[in-house]
């Protein structure tokens, strides 16, 4: 597999080499060359998820990776269920928060980790990544124990729920927080300075857990095989169209990743809060940044993403356009009535759900039929869900385990130097 530099197309490498790296010169992400094309979707489509999947991770890394070894990290990676819940006769949801840490993010980190940890060598390895919610916990899970991984977690301070903060807080061990009094860009900002700076980057052996390792991307595609499988059993013949809760918008990119390998996807809806950057650009063509406003959908609360060079690249390859990608933004009023309008539906979601579940009954024309993302259980958002809806959800063992456990973080300023201050006295 060979991917180059979006910023600088000479920069050439494997996907070994793109994993351990992250990010390529001045920040730039990798982009595979090649989308490998599934020769038969009917077959592949019929498969059980575990070996469906290892045959897509196999179409990306064959002649890189044994296949042996492969189907080996995917077993270990994905070793629980993602079931498609009927919300009514137009829309289903894919469950993708059975994993671990109760959030989508466990299938991406949890398959970055194996990779990680088979192409580590003796030298210990630092994952700097940050996070506006789920990604922390997943990743935190994903790595806890590894004895040739560091992990660093950057977090804005009281921006995320108490209970996705307990989840990769209350580790210790390898695993090390940091709350920034800031928002998640600013975080965000501080991880991809660190890349640039030669001594961090290499004195520390740095790598990055987000969405822009390439490894969390091909994890990814393999769930919308599986949301495709489910929902043609129930609606044979029909291809869906797929809304997706975005926030750095790595979960699209790796659905129109799928689609650009032959999945049979009517097209995707972006939905967002009122951090609406991408669905105004969408609509009127002009990108432009506004500061990142806190929502109750806080993983979403991203003004500037990382992967949007991504998916304007992929897009552009494909020749799509509005046909096969469009936005739908909604307000916090809007967010709380599609949380209620989904419970009296009688599903049960959190704010990020409702915000795809909301954008997709938008989107759907005529006899069209969807499905949206369900990326994390409503637990993780018991203060909101409970709020909105009068209700006093019970927390699942994964929570409940936490819950009274003690915050482990340091609070630092959003400022680098500040922070390559802290890496270098705590891991050097």
């Amino acid at each position: 597999m060979e991917l180059y530099n979006l910023k600088h197309p000479s920069q050439k490498v494997s996907f070994s080499e793109a994993v351990q790296l992250g990010l390529g010169k001045d920040r730039g992400l990798f982009f595979p060359a090649e989308v490998p094309q599934v020769d038969d979707i009917d077959a592949l489509l019929a498969k059980p998820f575990v070996e469906r999947s290892q045959e897509i991770i196999h179409l990306w890394l064959q002649g890189e990776i044994e296949r042996e070894v492969s189907d080996a990290l995917v077993a270990k990676a994905f070793n629980f269920e993602l079931p498609l819940a009927k919300v009514d006769g137009k829309r289903w949801c894919l469950e993708l928060f059975h994993g671990p840490t109760l959030a989508f993010k466990d299938f991406g980190a949890r398959f970055m980790a194996q990779c990680v940890n088979h192409l580590a060598g003796d030298a210990p390895l630092t994952i700097l990544t940050a996070t506006s919610g789920d990604t922390g916990a997943a990743v935190a899970d994903a790595f806890y124990g590894l004895d040739k991984v560091r992990v660093v977690v950057l977090y804005p301070k009281g921006k995320i729920s108490v209970l996705q903060e307990k989840m990769f807080s209350t580790l210790g061990g390898n695993i090390h927080t940091v709350a920034v009094t800031s928002d998640f860009d600013a975080c965000q900002d501080l991880v991809k300075q660190a890349f640039e700076d030669a001594d961090v980057r290499n004195g520390l052996r740095l790598n990055s857990a987000n969405s822009i390792n390439i490894s969390r991307l091909l994890a990814q595609v393999c769930y919308y095989f599986e949301a495709v499988a489910q929902f043609r059993q129930a609606n044979p013949g029909k291809a869906p169209v797929i809304s997706v809760p975005s926030g750095n918008f790595g979960n699209l990119t790796a659905g129109l990743l799928a689609k650009a390998m032959g999945l049979p996807v009517a097209r995707f809806v972006a939905a967002t809060n009122s951090n609406d950057t991408v669905p105004r650009y969408l609509a009127e063509g002009q990108w432009q940044v506004n500061p990142t406003q806190a929502t109750m959908s806080n993983a979403m609360d991203v003004s500037d993403p990382s992967n949007w060079p991504r998916v304007e690249t992929l897009c552009k390859q494909q020749g799509w356009g509005d046909e096969v990608l469009s936005g739908v933004a909604l307000s916090e009023a809007e967010t709380s009535a599609a949380l209620a309008q989904l419970y009296k539906a009688g599903y049960q979601s959190e704010p990020h759900g409702a915000i795809a579940a909301q954008a997709l009954s938008r989107a759907l024309g005529e006899g069209e039929k969807g499905l949206f993302l369900g990326t994390a259980h409503p637990a993780k958002f018991k203060d909101v869900v409970d709020r909105e809806l009068e209700l006093d959800l019970p927390l699942p063992e994964a929570l409940a385990d936490v819950a009274g456990k003690p915050v482990l973080s340091v609070t630092l300023l959003p400022e680098f130097t500040v922070l390559k201050e802290y890496l270098f006295a705590r891991l050097a």
